[in-house]
């Protein structure tokens, strides 16, 4: 149908007006969402009560300084107020503290302990930390007790508070938290995220929360259809904002940051902090306080135990054969796997399961339903074996992950320390295993640092390459295993690229261009002068044009083939240097232009490469066919049993199961 002569679209998001759809990295550009003028708003005051410690006396600063060097704590900014040391010191209300008892918490964390006193101040904070050190309460009980002080919600109005997350499992994770601690103050919370129901994600908007955790697009879905708003929005938090930026979500944070209100108070969380991130801080954070758990550098949890294993691409299956071999042999063998890209997911699931082992995967093309079915029957421990792409890199919170697995080494030393942190978690011990190529030789020195940090023993051909990086890093062909083909193979493109009619004329030219190297050839005895120009046609341009033509065309086939033979071998030689030193310096530079030697042994050199690669490529197919007929011989013994068992309980006689008369099956026994 058609109105004012414009086809109609069908559909009905808010991406989608009938163009193609709009990519997650274009989802900012396309949106009707505009700044606000807030200076035009009456906006609702925000309450802020002064943070007070319930501390039984005050601590020196001595004592302070001396319990933050002892948790590796390092602080940024002005006026930092005092750790806490125990819940009752922390100020909050009774039900909170009785669902942290009830939650199993002893004493806070070292990012709690310094972070809560932070947040309740009202002031933008940065909080880093390792993963599995309590981050998600560090920042949503100050958020509950923030809400607490405001006025009540109205109908129509937004939430109170805002946390925005980069993946769909990270937010339904901060929700479950939300509601175990959101019930004790009867506060409301839902989880915005794509692939969940979008109608009751209304329908609670409509409703009224006090708390939306959402992913950055689903969040702006819902904006553009002025279905929310932002304008009660105090309190603003950005859970891993590196893995956000990284993503390409820096467009939808700035455009959500604008819908909401600039009196609000901010905070970013991380367990790592790149320089990236330092623009975005500079841009919406004002006069804030960082906090820093750990090391000031890159750094991993020190209670897992790192392994690289130096291998070449083609033997990570076979070794991860008999690494899964070696772990389900184990009491407590729940196993993430991470790989790369969403293919080699699917490829690498399907051969566990046809070693034998229980595993299922998750990566961004499966639905929600299967996303949550596979999560919930790892945790459970129904499926040890989980292989994921980067979804499950970040805020993955399964205590008992006791492995690793890194078979595709990631873009970034970030996200491996984010994969590897997946295990070790509430100061569990645990295993990663890092399968580590010649192609990820560039990321080697900044591996070799974060080992060092953590206090791994360090593989003497992880250090190899690294050296091998550092060494050739004026030079871009050697960065690879083979710098001669590479040369070879660059010089042979570039040569193809080239005109046939303009590369005659240069060679002609090098050839003819010094007059020392045509007088060097001169020199030479009579008879060798003969034989270089009777002979130099045979292969190649060179020699004189009068030799040719006074060449007898009555010579018989056989005798000048005769003649030429000897004549040729000694034309195949390279002339010998000459005594100039500006004729040497070009013999020099066109040497493998013109006998082609260097190049004929690279080119062989390239086939004996090939051959091999397809050697191991016929092995790995002979294999695959191997398997593939072991189990149609497996599926065909167990139905001729079956078949057999059902004859024998029939009295050997069933209809369309008998003997057709001369000895063989009928025709029924094939279905």
């Amino acid at each position: 149908m058609t109105r004012n002569g414009r086809r109609r679209s069908r559909s009905r998001s808010p991406r989608g007006r009938g163009g193609p759809p709009a990519s997650r990295y274009e989802i900012g550009k396309l949106q009707s969402l505009r700044p606000v003028q807030w200076s035009q708003v009456k906006l609702e005051p925000i309450v802020r009560e002064p943070y007070r410690s319930k501390a039984t006396y005050r601590r020196t600063e001595r004592e302070v300084s001396e319990w933050r060097r002892s948790k590796e704590i390092t602080t940024k900014g002005r006026d930092i107020p005092d750790p806490i040391f125990t819940f009752e010191e922390s100020g909050f209300p009774a039900e909170i503290i009785d669902e942290l008892r009830y939650a199993g918490f002893t004493s806070p964390t070292p990012i709690q302990a310094q972070g809560w006193p932070i947040a309740l101040t009202g002031r933008d904070m940065v909080g880093i930390a390792k993963t599995g050190s309590g981050k998600t309460l560090s920042y949503l009980i100050p958020a509950l007790i923030h809400i607490d002080q405001q006025p009540r919600l109205r109908r129509g109005d937004g939430p109170i508070a805002l946390i925005l997350a980069p993946t769909r499992e990270l937010a339904q994770q901060i929700k479950q938290v939300a509601d175990d601690f959101g019930r004790a103050l009867k506060y409301k919370n839902t989880c915005l995220f794509g692939g969940g129901k979008k109608r009751k994600q209304q329908e609670d908007l409509e409703y009224g929360v006090e708390i939306v955790i959402a992913t950055p697009g689903r969040l702006i879905d819902f904006l553009s259809a002025n279905q929310t708003n932002l304008r009660r929005c105090s309190y603003l938090v950005l859970d891993e904002a590196d893995r956000m930026l990284d993503m390409g979500f820096e467009p939808q944070i700035r455009t959500i940051i604008e819908q909401i209100r600039p009196d609000r108070q901010t905070l970013m969380w991380s367990a790592t902090w790149p320089d990236v991130v330092a623009r975005l801080v500079k841009d919406y954070l004002k006069d804030y306080a960082q906090i820093n758990v750990g090391s000031l550098k890159l750094a991993a949890n020190h209670n897992i135990l790192q392994i690289i294993d130096v291998c070449q691409e083609y033997e990570k299956e076979s070794k991860l054969s008999i690494l899964l071999r070696e772990i389900m042999a184990e009491k407590e063998c729940k196993t993430i796997i991470f790989i790369e890209t969403k293919k080699r997911v699917d490829d690498i699931t399907r051969k566990v399961k046809r070693d034998g082992w229980p595993a299922r995967c998750i990566h961004g093309d499966k639905s929600q339903n299967e996303r949550d079915t596979t999560l919930n029957s790892f945790r459970s421990g129904r499926t040890p074996i989980l292989i994921a792409t980067d979804v499950a890199a970040r805020g993955l919170d399964v205590d008992d992950v006791k492995f690793v697995i890194n078979f595709d080494f990631p873009t970034t030393s970030e996200d491996y320390i984010h994969r590897i942190g997946r295990t070790g978690r509430c100061n569990n011990t645990g295993t990663a295993y890092t399968f580590f190529t010649p192609n990820n030789a560039a990321k080697a020195r900044d591996l070799i640092d974060v080992l060092k940090e953590a206090k791994q023993v360090i593989n003497p051909k992880l250090v190899e390459l690294a050296n091998m990086k550092v060494k050739n890093r004026g030079n871009r062909h050697m960065i690879s295993r083979y710098p001669r083909e590479r040369r070879a193979s660059r010089s042979r493109s570039r040569s193809k690229s080239r005109s046939p009619i303009a590369s005659r004329g240069r060679a002609a030219r090098s050839r003819s261009r010094s007059p020392l190297r045509r007088s060097s050839i001169d020199r030479r005895s009579p008879a060798r002068r003969d034989t270089r120009t009777r002979g130099g046609s045979v292969g190649r341009r060179s020699g004189s044009r009068d030799a040719r033509r006074t060449r007898s065309p009555r010579r018989s086939r056989s005798d000048s083939r005769r003649r030429m033979l000897p004549v040729t071998r000694k034309a195949s030689r390279s002339p010998p240097p000459s005594r100039s030193p500006v004729a040497s310096r070009r013999n020099g530079r066109d040497r493998d232009q013109r006998n082609g030697r260097s190049v004929s042994r690279d080119r062989e050199r390239d086939r004996e490469r090939d051959r091999e690669r397809d050697r191991e490529q016929r092995d790995r197919d002979r294999e695959r066919d191997r398997d593939r007929d072991r189990d149609r011989d497996r599926d065909r013994r167990r139905r001729s049993r079956s078949r057999s068992r059902s004859r024998s309980r029939s009295g050997g006689r069933r209809y369309g199961t008998g003997s057709n008369g001369n000895g063989r099956a009928s025709s029924y026994d094939r279905y």
